[in-house]
């Protein structure tokens, strides 16, 4: 997180923490036995959080990191990272 405004940096850091204490949440329902349907709704929204994490962190990273990139030597490297990562994590 290079280029991170320390408010993103504190938003992610306070989107992570929720999603660790439903994690947790999520062990607790599995321990005790909870009904399947609300354990899966809950992963779900974990999914969803860290989703929205990931969003967060990409358009930092291409606002930050691929535009400086590109406006310094063209960028070449950075547009094929960026590339491979959006594969990664939109499919």
């Amino acid at each position: 997180m290079a280029h991170t405004n320390p408010r993103r940096k504190k938003d992610v850091l306070v989107r992570l923490s929720r999603i660790e204490g439903q994690v947790r949440g999520i062990t607790r329902m599995v321990e005790e036995g909870e009904y399947c349907v609300d354990i899966l709704n809950q992963i779900s929204a974990v999914r969803s959080a860290l989703a929205s994490v990931g969003q967060i962190l990409l358009e930092g990273h291409i606002r930050g990191c691929v535009a400086d990139a590109i406006k310094d030597d063209g960028g070449e490297e950075s547009i094929e990272e960026l590339l491979q990562i959006i594969k990664k994590y939109a499919f």
